[in-house]
């Protein structure tokens, strides 16, 4: 204990206290709190303040005006999985047919209630396992079960649910290397953390642990709480799963049986460390996730957002905005603007970082120079504790989809090298230019109009006051003094980048447009039922976003030796490359041509010298080819068929081909000579 502090009560004293707070009625939570700090609840006082906790203290008995009848369909299966709980407890003989009636009581009123249909699966036989221990009257147990699955149980916690998606980023988050690997190996975040969720640990630990769990979480009041839990237990079993070599299905075992292991001395280091990581998380894990929990239905139709399907967490721009204003501890962003240069230079975030992402496929040794600079700057920023500074990246694109997948590239890039804290600004700097728009109608006094600099000069629209002006704080111009010089290099070089004019992806001058015989017209289906095949620049909005190769699991793709398939007699061309996935995510694989197919083999990280064969396409359904004029080397193939009314793309890939004129030239050679076959 520190000097100066005043010597802790005599042992016993806090109880008494909170046992004087309980009895006296009235007692809230935050009383209840200040009492216990975090100390271990004695077994007699639980159940009252368990009550306060779920707030049901008071609340009426809603089973009263029920008829008691137990006669759903699935009442069996309901009966069975009660009398099993109450043989798992010590419960004398006399008592345990009236228990069972009252578990039974609760689980049938509620799934009528509710309208659920109950299935063994659902873990609440698990969830009212501590609450049994309790000793509460019928009434209590159901109230304290309502609110439990009303508070603490996320909506669609079930495989595949939206709550271990975004359990998936929050690991992503803080531990990149961890979730990459459990990523590689398709341990998806539900197939080891189900019961976890569902029954707030009490499906693998000990009434003991449970209730010391339970004890801390329910005085949290904070339904997230559970995830940093569930974070802690898998970074506390790090060393051993990345060592782990034996199959999937053992390792999935492992993980879900930990908490298994911990006991009770393990928990308050286990609330610790989880308070410790839910500092270093951004607020909009929760404000943006709010309506998985409770029993509201306000909100769910407006966030549709497929986290499934989410580069990393996202944060909104409010929070950045608030977050490096504040004082103290707290999760302060390096805001990464990788929006072209002609873009940031009309008008950006004071304090971002310029990181044009066009770089990153235009000049790749550039680009590296890029991420040199930017991590320096991190550094520099966060050691002089200028506003601009944090150690959490948060990349800003423009908000609009198509122009930020090569952002997405970029923040794969980052993603890939294990880089934890990074996030994305959700809806971009068109959600900045919105929000800031929004909070200045109120008036000019809220003090953000300084947020927004034009490194050309011009006043910005929505910003009152230039962000070169005297209005700034000092520090910000010091900031800004500090970013822009490390990026003012890589803005200039981006701005005067020309654009390469590409007639044809090999970049020949000669004007081979596309296959058909001379005499027929552009545009024309080939003998009005075959491929057009075509080879031209990629529009900037392209429409035909079909993804083939996300469409099959891993699991069940054929697993090839690389060399073998390359020193096969029909092959005629292998090219490394990498296929670019829409999210930016990209995968080392080999294109392999034969005289009528091209083949994807996407390399396996973990299994050196083999690959997935991620695709296999016939080479007359290559209905085009095309290339974004600023990135040669980013190559599109769309497949499908033609017929009278038109060309249908059935499927779309995207590789990152060194060379890539060489490569397409090749391709298109082979697919010319497999329609002039076809049209003989």
């Amino acid at each position: 204990m520190a000097e100066g502090e005043e010597a802790p009560p005599p042992p016993g004293s806090w109880i008494k206290d909170l046992a004087d707070a309980l009895d006296e009625g009235g007692c809230d939570l935050e009383t209840v709190r200040n009492i216990i700090q975090g100390r271990q609840l004695p077994a007699d006082l639980r159940a009252k303040v368990w009550k306060i906790a779920l707030n049901v203290v008071g609340k009426g008995d809603s089973l009263a005006s029920w008829d008691g009848s137990l006669d759903l369909p699935e009442q069996s299966i309901i009966h069975k999985d009660c009398q099993e709980l109450i043989d798992q407890l010590s419960v004398p003989g006399e008592e345990k047919s009236v228990l069972t009636l009252d578990i039974e009581s609760v689980i049938t009123f509620y799934c009528k209630s509710r309208n659920v249909k109950y299935s063994s699966c659902l873990g609440w036989i698990h969830l009212l396992k501590p609450l049994v221990h309790l000793h509460l009257p019928r009434s209590d147990l159901y109230n304290c079960f309502y609110a439990i699955m009303n508070k603490f149980i996320p909506r669609d916690c079930f495989m595949k649910g939206r709550p271990f998606h975004l359990f998936r980023l929050l690991l992503q988050y803080h531990e990149p290397e961890l979730c990459s690997f459990l990523d590689t190996k398709k341990m998806t975040p539900d197939s080891y953390a189900l019961n976890w969720l569902g029954s707030l640990f009490s499906y693998y630990c000990s009434a003991e642990v449970t209730q010391a769990i339970w004890d801390g979480y329910l005085q949290q009041a904070d339904p997230f709480f559970i995830y940093f839990l569930m974070l802690i237990i898998l970074v506390n079993a790090k060393d051993v799963i990345l060592a782990q070599e034996s199959d999937k299905e053992e390792m999935i075992k492992f993980l879900e049986t930990s908490p298994a292991n911990l006991d009770l001395e393990d928990i308050e280091d286990l609330f610790s460390l989880a308070q410790y990581y839910c500092s270093k998380t951004p607020a909009s894990f929760r404000k943006d996730n709010h309506s998985l929990f409770g029993s509201s239905l306000l909100g769910l139709k407006d966030d549709d957002t497929d986290l499934s399907q989410a580069l990393c967490l996202a944060v909104s721009v409010s929070e950045i905005l608030q977050a490096n204003q504040q004082q103290g501890e707290g999760v302060r962003f390096f805001v990464v603007d990788c929006r072209p240069a002609e873009q940031y230079n009309a008008g950006h975030l004071s304090t971002a970082f310029h990181l044009d992402s066009d770089l990153m496929l235009q000049n790749p040794s550039e680009f590296a120079q890029s991420v040199k600079s930017l991590l320096e700057a991190q550094k520099q920023s966060i050691e002089s504790g200028s506003i601009a500074g944090g150690e959490h990246l948060c990349f800003m694109g423009s908000g609009r989809e198509e122009e930020d997948m090569y952002m997405n590239m970029v923040l794969a890039h980052f993603l890939q090298k294990n880089k934890e804290y990074v996030s994305i600004a959700k809806g971009g700097f068109m959600a900045l230019q919105q929000h800031l728009a929004d909070i200045n109608v109120e008036g000019p006094e809220n003090g953000y109009g300084h947020w927004i600099a034009s490194t050309s000069g011009s006043r910005n629209s929505i910003s009152s006051v230039d962000g070169d002006t005297p209005n700034g704080s000092g520090d910000g111009k010091g900031v800004k003094s500090l970013v822009n010089k490390m990026t003012v290099a890589l803005k200039t070089k981006s701005v005067n980048v020309k654009e390469k004019v590409i007639s044809f992806i090999e970049n020949t001058s000669t004007p081979v447009d596309r296959h058909v015989s001379s005499s027929d017209r552009v545009g024309k289906p080939y003998r009005g039922v075959k491929p057009v095949f075509s080879i031209g620049d990629e529009e900037e909005y392209d429409t035909d976003e079909i993804d083939s190769s996300s469409m099959s699991d891993d699991d069940r793709k054929e697993v090839v030796n690389i060399q073998t398939w390359i020193n096969k007699p029909d092959v005629k061309y292998n090219f490394p490359c990498n296929e670019v996935k829409e999210n930016g995510h990209m995968f080392p694989s080999h294109l392999l041509v034969t005289a009528t197919h091209m083949y994807c083999l996407r390399e396996i990280p973990s299994r050196k010298g083999l690959a997935y064969i991620q695709s296999r396409q016939a080479l007359n359904s290559v209905v085009k080819i095309t290339s974004k004029k600023k990135h040669p080397e980013l190559i599109t193939f769309k497949y499908g068929n033609s017929n009278t009314s038109g060309i249908e793309i059935l499927a779309v890939e995207r590789y990152l081909i060194p060379n890539a004129g060489d490569a397409t030239k090749a391709i298109k050679q082979q697919i010319m000579k497999v329609l002039d076959a076809l049209e003989s």
